[in-house]
């Protein structure tokens, strides 16, 4: 249950060994690889960089993908929410023989993605010529013929709402025709014939009106002959659509295969991405990096074993914001990491909140949700997750939801809440002069004022805990004097008032233990101002320690507020499925209101419950900004590599 200790690592190794080496740090899975910039400037005019085949691995990484794809759309691949990982072994994993099969796999559905591209869009060119002929279809003249010697003849279109008639009287005493072929919600399309003495000036008279030539470019024939022949090319293609898409579909066969050589080349792009961090001058390869101090010994034998020259050492104390950070938490902590992952790691050589924030967490939640039937729920869905295995993010919310589930059921039993009062609603539907009711220790309707004051308590409580962890900290790091000053005094000061109210510890009649936390928040505050900034640090130190900590004890009155107002909608809800005098009814309306309820409560909880560990408890200790460690290992996506022996 803390931050793992971690030890910088340099090492230096024959290039000849290099891809052995990173293999074997893979399997592995415990070293971090870092830029080679920070092995120093006296390394880098002697070495250089290690190329590698990133590039190239990251295409056939993309390649792959796609063609998965490809194979789930055709092949109609239903993985589910959670798709199980396949079992391999690390040489089934590495094999060359699988990776062959695969890339011809992969290949032969690029190609065939390729080509089903290619038809579809040589589909929507045919059909684009063929919408440009339908309105020519009763034009009874081969398209490439433009006229005869003396005569012009031009396709042209003109707006819909063109008047025909008032276009032919403007063309006058000039020797043209105009014939309309057809017509639909935009244009007219027509015909016009003329004398190609006078084609010229028809043309500049219509062109004024609307009119615009149409050119039939590497068409022969007439329309309708042009329209028969695209037909059958359609035909053709969409033939060679359906074989495509069939050949595609067969390709599902090989989804294990090109799944397997995904996460193969996803673990090679890491594989090379370390490689780029290396340092060499072509005999020997140098680089840094850093390892938990707990899996030093393995990483050692296998430097060893490849015969490189290595050392380790603890970072400095001026090292640690960069020093990589690795959480090590008990199943009941670990959960948490969901928190810590979304606001910030704790920065090296500082504290692991986890363990010091689940019981509030956990323990607020549940305060918060307050419904056995809920908390059921939870329970269920946790339990889900943790069945299928899920990993990550979804692996964390799992614990989450049960440690929170289990917590919210208590908290649920001590109110008497079963999604509201469902219960009691259903018996005096059954029996109108049911009496039915869980039992309770209190409840949000009745006891609101008590939920509160216990709500500010557990506020302060934890508000008191965060504070002692500062204290004990500064206390290691050797500033045990500003503990004293920075929170000893404003426990002096709450024990005081606290006396005060009680009329103990009073000395001549006024309060002696409140007067000395007084007197020590004026010295502890004053203690590094000068003249008259001794007083306004007074000052500030007094309105910002009363208003802070009023502030931050009265957010935790969200607790009572959300117990309550996820208890009364519940009951809202309750309320009008019985006004129906229908059990079923009562049932439908009651689950889909409570589904609401559940739903927002859900979320609701989580972010408010969020801000109160952020905002409230870790501003007292917490010193963010830790980089995730990330070792160089496999990175798998679709597979489980399993252990051999």
């Amino acid at each position: 249950m803390a931050i793992v200790k971690m030890k910088r690592l340099r090492v230096i190794a024959m290039a000849s060994c290099r891809e052995e080496l990173l293999r074997q740090l893979q399997r592995l899975g415990c070293v971090e690889i870092r830029e080679p910039e920070s092995a120093g400037a006296d390394w880098s005019g002697l070495l250089e960089r290690e190329r590698s085949r990133l590039a190239e691995t990251r295409a056939a990484l993309a390649d792959v993908n796609a063609a998965l794809s490809a194979v789930k759309k055709y092949a109609d691949v239903r993985e589910g929410l959670f798709p199980q990982r396949q079992a391999v072994t690390q040489t089934e994993f590495l094999s060359g023989t699988a990776a062959d099969r695969a890339r011809a796999a992969s290949a032969r559905v690029s190609e065939l993605v390729q080509t089903a591209s290619q038809l579809q869009a040589e589909e929507g060119r045919l059909l684009a010529k063929q919408a440009s002929l339908v309105p020519w279809k009763g034009l009874d003249m081969p398209l490439e013929l433009t006229g005869t010697v003396h005569t012009a003849f031009l396709p042209g279109v003109c707006p819909a709402a063109a008047d025909l008639g008032a276009l032919r009287q403007a063309l006058g005493e000039t020797a043209c025709e105009l014939l309309e072929i057809s017509t639909d919600k935009q244009q007219r399309y027509c015909l016009l014939v003329c004398h190609r003495a006078e084609e010229a000036q028809a043309l500049d008279i219509l062109r004024t009106r609307g009119f615009s030539a149409v050119s039939f470019q590497g068409l022969t024939g007439t329309p309708a002959e042009n329209l028969r022949r695209l037909e059958g090319e359609l035909q053709g293609n969409r033939g060679r659509q359906a074989e495509t898409a069939d050949a595609l579909r067969k390709s599902g066969a090989d989804w294990d295969t090109l799944r397997l050589y995904a996460d193969r080349l996803r673990s090679d792009t890491a594989l090379e991405e370390g490689n780029e961090n290396l340092l060499t001058d072509g005999t020997i390869l140098f680089f840094e990096g850093w390892a938990p101090a707990d899996r030093l010994q393995g990483v050692g034998a296998l430097l060893d074993h490849l015969g490189c020259a290595w050392e380790a050492e603890d970072p400095k104390a001026d090292e640690y914001p960069d020093v990589p950070v690795r959480l090590r938490n008990n199943w009941f902590s670990r959960p948490l990491n969901m928190v810590t992952d979304m606001y910030a790691l704790p920065v090296y050589g500082s504290l692991d909140p986890n363990p010091l924030m689940a019981p509030f967490f956990i323990l607020f939640y549940g305060i918060m949700m307050a419904d056995m039937g809920y908390g059921l729920l939870m329970l269920a869905m946790g339990l889900f997750l943790w069945k299928k295995k899920v990993r990550g993010t979804m692996d964390y919310m799992g614990g989450l939801l049960v440690l929170c589930g289990i917590s919210t059921f208590v908290v649920g039993a001590l109110t008497g809440g079963f999604f509201g009062d469902f219960l009691s609603q259903l018996a005096k539907l059954i029996d109108p002069k049911s009496t039915f009711a869980l039992p309770y220790l209190f409840t949000p309707l009745t006891d609101t004022m008590a939920i509160l004051i216990g709500s500010l308590v557990l506020g302060f409580v934890q508000i008191l805990t965060g504070m002692v962890i500062s204290f004990v900290k500064k206390a290691r790091d050797g500033h045990i004097m500003d503990g004293i000053w920075d929170e000893g005094t404003w426990w002096v000061i709450f024990l005081g008032g606290g006396l005060a109210v009680l009329g103990i510890g009073n000395v001549a009649g006024y309060p002696a233990v409140l007067i000395l936390g007084i007197l020590m928040l004026i010295i502890g505050s004053s203690r590094n101002a000068k003249g008259f900034g001794k007083v306004t640090s007074v000052f500030g130190a007094v309105y910002n320690g009363v208003t802070g900590y009023f502030s931050d004890i009265m957010s935790y009155s969200r607790l009572m507020a959300l117990m309550l107002s996820g208890s009364i909608i519940a009951s809202v809800f309750n309320q009008l499925g019985a006004v129906t005098g229908n059990v079923i009814a009562f049932v439908i309306i009651s689950a889909l209101g409570n589904a609401l309820n559940f739903a927002l409560n859900l979320l609701g909880c989580y972010v408010h419950d969020l801000r109160l560990q952020c905002l409230e408890f870790f501003n007292r200790f917490y010193e963010s900004g830790g980089k995730p460690f990330r070792p160089l290992a496999y990175q798998t996506n679709y597979v489980e590599i399993k252990e051999e022996h």
